[in-house]
């Protein structure tokens, strides 16, 4: 059956006859099947494989899981580690039986036993091996068993052994045939994916090792790991990250890269002693992940507007102000994305690279080879830039050489620690640029939040009190239906009534009078309210409010991450 199978692939031109002699030497060699052994090589793609397969053996193809309700009973008679150790999970069940998706037909042993264990007849069809692990990972999630299972027969003498295996670029999907602490580790890792976590934390307790992981800027417990398993997951951690193991008492980072099917993640991982042990943090950077425009991240039309008038200038600053985390980097690559053309030469210089856009020069800031943001920017100057983007802007010098830059004809985009728009005034003025440079240089400072969005699938609307609408600062006319929307939680937001983000904005732009004010040394907060009272600028707050108004987020989301406007 396989034999005819490869033969198909040959005969229509997928594969040649010396890749079909590379791959079953391979198959004799390491016992991975030859479909498998295709896919690892490359030569032909899952989705391919799959339709030639469903044609030969004659079985349906179903690309999308999503909206599948996995059976209670499978998931009650068959274990979670068998389930994901051969990529078998039931999508429907039927007077004949279960209708079982797989992504390796050939392997028929998995499926008499999963009969067994049903007392039922098996009915198979065909999908993609990541809409399989997800919809597994979504039928046993939060289930108490999934841990236990992983993790069930380990010795505690081998438990260190088990976590020195890894692969240049570990498959988060591939669990079969692994130790079952990797098993867990990759489970972890995909499951955090899945559920769109930036951020993954093993945060160890007295008697156990919590799972947290942090979506939409918030973090939520997931997993429970027994404490005894504690020193072989985070020795696991250590290898994946190319760490030294038995380095236990300072801090480390490392780094690795991790494949979910097609697709490839980068990872930070940073480990920190503490009383109870080391606590892993890991970073997660999609390379997949796409490249926002600006109208997708939540400006309102004039908003949009002002910004483009504002990346069209020839020469001058830019900044974009807020704390970590609050989307800045995305405000940036946007904007540089927009004015991306053959005509100008854009550069920038940043710490980490976080996206790769094509026409566009980018470098690393490297401290340990002296590459640091003001030595950058120096040589940045020196190769005919139209537009620089500078990361940061961390010291007096980095901000004296963009000032200079904007000053001499450059347009400089960069971003500033403060908490509002006016802030960034007074901080590049502390750094030591005199106020006079300030004011000619800065064209406008955008101040930015991200406020969880309303679940686009179980949002309602209910009427407001008074005090809310007082609180809103917004007149009743101004709401969508005349009411405040709400998530009341749904599967797709894990219950939580909020899912995913936007930004909220503080749009100041310098006039003739702001200059003035500046170069007076006046205080940020006299600059901001006069800018309010003249209708020049709108508060993150405000802005806030607009987006509540549109039945977007909760009052609660935009006071969560804004300061009450004092004036």
């Amino acid at each position: 059956m396989k034999l005819s199978l490869v033969q198909n692939l040959v005969s229509e031109g997928v594969l040649d006859e010396e890749q079909l002699a590379e791959c079953r030497g391979i198959e004799l060699n390491t016992g991975e099947p030859i479909d498998r052994v295709l896919q690892q090589k490359g030569y032909v793609s899952e989705s391919k494989l799959l339709e030639i397969l469903g044609r030969h053996l004659r079985l349906p193809v179903r690309e999308d899981l999503d909206s599948i309700e996995v059976p209670k009973e499978f998931t009650s008679k068959v274990p979670a580690q068998f389930a994901r150790t051969y990529n078998l999970i039931a999508v429907a069940k039927t007077n004949a039986g279960f209708e079982v998706a797989t992504c390796n037909p050939l392997e028929i042993h998995p499926m008499d036993d999963l009969a067994m264990m049903l007392s039922a007849n098996v009915v198979p069809l065909l999908a993609p091996r990541a809409r399989i692990t997800s919809l597994i990972n979504k039928a046993y999630q939060r289930s108490s068993t999934d841990v236990d299972e992983l993790l069930d027969g380990i010795e505690e003498d081998d438990m260190i052994s088990l976590t020195k295996v890894i692969d240049e670029s570990e498959d988060v999907l591939d669990i079969a045939n692994k130790p079952p602490i990797i098993k867990l580790m990759n489970t972890i890792l995909f499951e955090a994916l899945k559920i769109r976590a930036s951020d993954i934390h093993l945060q160890p307790y007295d008697e156990r090792l919590q799972v947290r992981y942090r979506i939409d800027g918030i973090l939520y417990d997931s997993k429970v790991i027994p404490k005894k398993f504690q020193d072989a997951i985070i020795s696991r951690v250590k290898v994946m990250g190319k760490m030294d193991i038995a380095e236990r008492r300072l801090p480390q980072d490392g780094r690795t890269t991790i494949k979910v099917g097609d697709g490839e993640v980068d990872v930070r991982i940073s480990s920190v002693p503490t009383s109870r042990g080391e606590r892993i943090v890991f970073r997660l950077l999609d390379k997949s992940a796409r490249l926002y425009k600006l109208q997708e991240i939540g400006l309102t039309d004039t908003n949009l507007s002002t910004i483009r008038k504002l990346i069209g200038y020839s020469h001058g600053i830019v900044l974009i102000t807020g704390p970590t985390g609050s989307g800045k980097t995305t405000t940036l690559y946007s904007a540089l994305a927009e004015i991306n053309s053959d005509e100008k030469n854009v550069i920038t210089i940043e710490d980490p690279i976080e996206y790769n856009i094509d026409g566009i020069s980018q470098i690393q800031v490297s401290n340990k080879k002296g590459l640091t943001f003001a030595s950058g920017l120096r040589s940045l100057m020196r190769q005919d830039p139209d537009v620089m983007m500078v990361g940061e802007i961390r010291d007096g010098e980095t901000a004296a050489i963009a000032v200079q830059a904007a000053n001499t004809g450059h347009l400089v985009f960069s971003t500033l620690h403060t908490n509002d728009s006016a802030g960034a005034i007074t901080r590049l003025i502390n750094l030591g640029v005199e106020p006079y440079l300030v004011a000619s240089a800065v064209i406008a400072v955008i101040a930015q939040r991200l406020v969880r969005l309303n679940c686009p699938y179980c949002k309602e609307g209910h009427e407001p009190t008074d005090a809310q609408i007082s609180e809103l600062g917004l007149p009743r006319s101004a709401l969508l239906e005349g009411k405040l929307w709400r998530g009341k939680g749904c599967e797709n937001c894990l219950g939580r009534g909020l899912f995913d983000r936007t930004a909220i904005y503080e749009i100041l732009v310098l006039d003739e009078l702001m200059r003035d004010q500046i170069i007076e040394r006046t205080s940020a907060s006299v600059m901001k309210q006069s800018a309010v009272q003249r209708g020049h600028l709108l508060t993150l707050r405000m802005d806030g409010a607009r987006k509540v108004a549109a039945g977007q987020t909760t009052t609660e989301e935009v006071f969560r991450v804004t300061q009450l406007d004092v004036f």
